[in-house]
């Protein structure tokens, strides 16, 4: 029996494909959970880190970021699959778009990375939700573009990934995958950051259905 709740977003750049407003979420217990190799990651101060964001604008410009937003269903309720970086920091699937390389490309990559075995071009992946951006090169960020900034520093664009009936997720052992009900995530900034906060504002024109699989 389908679960319906009342759920928008401002979708870019539609595949009439995912034109729909209905979104199909599957249980969490349809999915397999396993690990794989610890992902490396950099250890660095913020200072550090801001002089390596400076480096790759001054060598590449505008430096674009692609995040997933991927549902589950647990106890009648959407929920949002996010990563927890050692045991703390909690981000969407995703990260940063090679020179060359196409925003759908890198997301595939990044979520074959970070939830898959080996290379998988098959995740769905459906209009962009929104965009952020990062006017200069610390930490805060915009859901539009400050009018007295004509050159930002960073883009990143969420993008809608609808799961199938059933999937493995591997994920790196360094990682943990977390669903997050959607509920607690909203305009929860403090915890959960600008971005995450705003998804479910981002997913209310959507219904929830929940398909009968049995």
């Amino acid at each position: 029996m389908a679960d319906d709740h009342s759920s928008s977003m401002a979708g870019r750049n539609v595949d009439p494909a995912h034109s729909t407003n209905v979104l199909d979420i599957y249980p969490l217990n349809h999915y397999y959970f396993a690990s794989k190799e610890a992902l490396p990651f950099k250890e660095e101060t913020l200072t550090q880190r801001i002089e390596r964001l400076k480096l790759n604008y001054n060598t590449h410009g505008l430096r674009t970021c692609v995040q997933a937003v991927l549902l589950v269903e647990l106890s009648k309720h959407p929920h949002l699959l996010l990563l927890q970086v050692r045991n703390s920091m909690l981000k969407l699937p995703g990260g940063r778009v090679r020179p060359g390389e196409s925003e759908i490309e890198c997301l595939r990559r990044k979520l074959s990375s970070n939830l898959s075995a080996r290379e998988d071009d098959s995740w769905e992946v459906g209009e962009c939700l929104g965009m952020w951006w990062r006017p200069n090169f610390e930490t805060v960020i915009y859901p539009f573009m400050p009018p007295d900034i004509k050159w930002p520093k960073e883009c990143t664009k969420v993008f809608l990934v609808r799961l199938p009936e059933s999937r493995k997720f591997i994920v790196p052992k360094n990682l943990k995958l977390l669903a997050v009900p959607l509920c607690e995530v909203h305009d929860n900034f403090k915890t959960y950051g600008p971005i995450i906060a705003g998804v479910p504002q981002l997913l209310s024109k959507f219904s929830y259905n929940t398909p009968d699989t049995d």
